[in-house]
């Protein structure tokens, strides 16, 4: 684990190492009407459900009508939490990580909600393994799985991405932005969802194509 320091503000790098542990601790997680019972390592449950999926489940336990008919591809699913919750509601997820330690857990989640705890959800869950920007692994993803068919036949306006930004680093608000706008995409604040989740300033943006 390393710290950096960025103009005051504090950031926390974890390498692999720190998810190397079989010592795994069903947790239960609670959302609105929501209850999910999910494997998570005994020593460190809480670091590895970020406060981005904490706000981001809280906003769709009480939005499901956004997951409605809808299918989903989730990036960075960690051991699944908001993944398996968007299953309750929508037609089909997949679900991506890029740690392979991670994707163990997150398949093992996905195992347990599927024979044991919700053996008729409608929605298909999938893992497959993604590091953002790794051409290869996003090319075995959209032939087996049409995201690029899918994005097209939506059109403007009409596919839409839902961000839980956690605020970490204030160099990283304005990027974030920036970013999104430079690759032509449209970044509007959903009114009413800016929170703390613990100590940190979050809130949804939803992104569409412009």
């Amino acid at each position: 684990m390393n710290r950096e320091e960025d103009g005051g503000d504090e950031v926390v790098c974890l390498d692999e190492s720190f998810f190397i542990n079989d010592d795994y601790q069903l947790t239960t997680f609670t959302f609105g009407s929501q209850v999910l019972h999910l494997f998570c390592l005994q020593s460190a449950s809480r670091q590895l459900v970020w406060p981005g999926a904490m706000l981001m489940n809280d906003y769709l336990s009480k939005n499901p009508d956004v997951l409605q008919a809808s299918s989903i591809l989730e990036l960075g699913s960690g051991v699944g939490v908001t993944g398996i919750l968007c299953s309750r509601f929508c037609r089909e997820v997949l679900l991506t990580d890029h740690n392979e330690e991670v994707l163990k857990i997150l398949k093992k989640n996905i195992e347990h909600h599927t024979s044991s705890e919700n053996p008729n959800s409608d929605a298909g869950l999938a893992v497959a393994k993604l590091e953002w920007g790794n051409s290869d692994q996003i090319n075995k993803i959209i032939q087996k799985y049409p995201v690029e068919q899918f994005l097209r036949l939506k059109g403007r306006g009409q596919c839409k991405f839902i961000l839980a930004y956690v605020s970490r680093a204030k160099s990283m608000d304005s990027m974030v932005l920036n970013e999104a706008t430079r690759h032509g995409l449209l970044i509007n604040e959903i009114v009413g969802t800016r929170s703390v989740v613990g100590n940190l300033e979050g809130v949804i943006f939803e992104v569409t194509l412009k």
